[in-house]
């Protein structure tokens, strides 16, 4: 179980990341708060932190129901493919938007991955 939360973990980390990213954009395209809008980098890098954000709420219960009823040995894989996804959604948004789709593809796969099996772990364990 303890890679189960050392992979939380670096998902939260990884947010933290984004989020100084996002910080760090706004400063350098004089973005000033509480303004989300001005400048195309800062809102590339602004909308994966929140996009990242909406994904992690769904990834942590995921990752940690899916280790609960099915295996915390095989949540890692989908937990792992997860961060490489959110890494590569960072780069190919930030460098061209409708570009993004692996990240978002291996994010989104990831995720209902851990959701539906740890609804067909719950499921199989109850009857």
């Amino acid at each position: 179980m303890n890679y189960v939360y050392l992979l939380i973990l670096l998902a939260l980390l990884q947010y933290f990341f984004f989020t100084a990213k996002t910080g760090a954009a706004r400063g350098k395209y004089g973005v000033k708060a509480p303004k989300t809008t001005g400048n195309e980098i800062f809102e590339r890098t602004f909308r994966v932190q929140q996009n990242t954000l909406e994904q992690l709420i769904v990834y942590i219960p995921g990752m940690l129901l899916f280790a609960k009823f099915v295996s915390p040995l095989w949540a890692l894989l989908p937990g792992g493919l997860y961060l490489i996804g959110r890494q590569i959604y960072y780069h190919l948004y930030v460098a061209d938007p409708d570009k993004r789709g692996p990240g978002v593809a291996l994010s989104l796969f990831s995720n209902a991955a851990l959701v539906i099996g740890a609804l067909i772990g719950l499921v199989l364990q109850m009857i």
